[in-house]
């Protein structure tokens, strides 16, 4: 597979390095929404966790030659449309958009990893490692849903409104980066390997929702 261009991964880090600053600001965010001081300092940690993750991204970028806000920048349009257009309402749905919403995303950004060369394939998939919100999230979420049956119908629709705003957004911010998707196509090898590619994001997505006890 040939390498691909220092432009295609200096956008990669950058999305990443964005998503990263933007995880933290939300989870700080929930965090004040949590019922008990037990998952509020949960996700407190979790935060803490993310902007470690901004941090080694952002120190890359400089060795790379890149300035990080620089290479960030084109993508805070799309990530904070996709923020402000779902923001949770509910503690809970800020549980599912976590879990669910920056699942998919991960399972996006560890698919194009793979065509990284080293030592910025490992650096990618270091930070999209779970900081321990999924297990928290599925534990909070089924014991919700257990608690009062009524959830789970309004959270399976959260669940697929996040993931359709979250397609939108991917799709806009490939078509407006060519480095972003010579290097996707290139690296599954042609159109047919996109399909693939998205039929396993999908899959992941699906056994998601059924780990929280949702409809997918």
């Amino acid at each position: 597979m040939s390498q691909p261009e220092p432009g295609a991964v200096v956008d990669l880090l950058g999305v990443l390095a964005y998503a990263e600053l933007t995880a933290f600001d939300r989870l700080a965010e929930d965090a004040r929404l949590a019922p008990t001081l037990t998952g509020r300092a949960a996700l407190a940690r979790m935060a803490a966790a993310e902007i470690a993750h901004h941090v080694r991204l952002t120190e890359r970028l400089t060795e790379l030659g890149a300035d990080p806000a620089a290479a960030m920048a084109p993508f805070t349009s799309a990530l904070d449309t996709f923020h402000e257009s779902t923001r949770p309402s509910t503690w809970l749905e800020g549980l599912v958009k976590a879990y669910v919403g920056d699942g998919l995303a991960a399972d996006f950004y560890r698919e194009i990893a793979a065509f990284l060369p080293e030592p910025d394939r490992d650096l990618v998939l270091e930070v999209l490692d779970d900081t321990g919100h999924a297990d928290f999230a599925v534990r909070e979420v089924r014991a919700a849903i257990e608690a009062d049956r009524r959830l789970a119908g309004r959270l399976a629709l959260w669940g697929r409104r996040l993931v359709g705003e979250a397609i939108t957004r991917s799709q806009a911010v490939i078509a407006e980066h060519d480095g972003l998707a010579e290097l996707i196509i290139t690296g599954t090898g042609d159109l047919a390997g996109v399909g693939r590619l998205i039929d396993r994001i999908t899959s992941a997505h699906t056994q998601r929702m059924t780990t929280l006890g949702l409809n997918p």
